[in-house]
């Protein structure tokens, strides 16, 4: 009969344990796809806070390790491609401006239809974000385009109004032509004889240099990075407010075979992305209205009275985005309410009430 000692025993055991094999740290592939380049602010965190943060907290556990194929720029989708792509599996994650995809998804449109109530890029993508959580709309629609919902971003602090020749009070932008993009040219519906003329931020600058717009409704930083103060040197400060624009989502297929521990991350990452992104959109709003004015430019802000009739000469854009998600079979009237009542939360309220009727 053998005579184990206790030495021998934990010998024996321990070369056991030696002799297994470790467990293998599993490698996945993410494609990240954005049209728009990597110098976009979104674009750019992404890269710099939202993978490396993703690797960190997957790196404690040392189960996983993500390789990451970043394609920005047009390399795979156009800025209005991102949706489709992604549905397709072009891309695994995506970057998706939503204001170019009312019809499919028309709750994303919830703080474009709410003007002059926060102009806090922060406040608006928390109250966004929480209600495509507590809500199933959102979540809905990006379902129906093969997508999972990670998180809805503010990359921009609050539309305001350019112009080409002096302003001081909204009866200035009375028969003026105003350029704008989306949703937001509705807000021009409340100024007498004032025209929106559809376009976009690459064509601004050209549009008020020929003549063929006197004015463009678009947030400070934008004003900086275009130089628009070179042809629109005067800022009427309205506090239009802040939108949320962009939503990272992943591709269903791909989702469904990403290990839990994954998905947690993702999912965690995304939120704080979402305030890491919105904090600087901040940031940045205030340091571009001091180079507008070191450029010479001017701001007039407008009086409480000012927005206050400009809002309440406007239709009701929110009943009607609420209305057309009842349509839809969503709860758009419930989903109104809360949002403005989240805002209001966080210290918010606006010069008119949308809710009402």
């Amino acid at each position: 009969m053998k005579n184990w000692t206790k030495c021998s025993l934990v010998g024996a055991a321990l070369a056991g344990v030696m002799a297994m094999p470790l467990a293998a740290e599993e490698t996945i592939s993410a494609v990240v796809i954005d049209g728009y380049p990597d110098r976009a602010l979104w674009v750019k965190e992404f890269t710099n806070f939202f993978i490396p943060e993703v690797d960190k907290r997957l790196a404690e556990s040392g189960n996983y390790k993500m390789n990451w194929q970043e394609n920005y720029g047009g390399s795979i989708v156009k800025p209005k491609g991102v949706l489709e792509g992604v549905q397709l599996g072009l891309g695994d994650i995506g970057i998706v401006t939503t204001i170019f995809h009312s019809s499919k998804l028309p709750s994303q449109g919830i703080s474009g239809s709410t003007p002059f109530v926060a102009s806090d890029a922060r406040a608006v993508a928390k109250a966004v974000d929480e209600i495509a959580r507590e809500y199933p709309a959102m979540q809905n629609e990006f379902a129906a385009q093969n997508q999972v919902y990670l998180a809805t971003g503010v990359v921009l602090d609050t539309y305001q109004i350019f112009c080409s020749e002096p302003v001081e009070k909204v009866a200035d932008l009375e028969g003026r032509k105003i350029a704008g993009a989306g949703l937001n040219l509705r807000y021009l519906e409340g100024i007498k004889d004032a025209a929106g003329v559809r376009g976009g931020l690459t064509d601004f600058y050209n549009m008020v240099q020929t003549g063929l717009v006197d004015c463009v409704m678009i947030w400070p930083e934008a004003s900086k990075t275009f130089k628009i103060v070179e042809v629109a040197p005067y800022m009427l400060k309205a506090d239009l407010g802040a939108v949320n624009t962009k939503t990272v989502t992943v591709n269903a297929d791909y989702w469904a075979s990403l290990p839990d521990e994954v998905k947690e991350v993702l999912q965690a990452v995304a939120i704080d992305y979402r305030d890491h992104v919105a904090g600087i959109a901040m940031d940045r709003a205030a340091a571009s209205r001091d180079a507008f004015l070191e450029a010479g430019g001017s701001i007039i802000e407008i009086s409480d009275e000012d927005r206050a009739a400009w809002a309440n000469a406007m239709p009701n854009v929110a009943q009607e985005w609420a209305t057309t998600l009842n349509e839809n079979g969503e709860q758009g009237t419930d989903m109104l309410a809360a949002y403005l009542g989240k805002l209001q939360d966080a210290g918010f309220t606006g010069v008119r009430d949308w809710t009402a009727e």
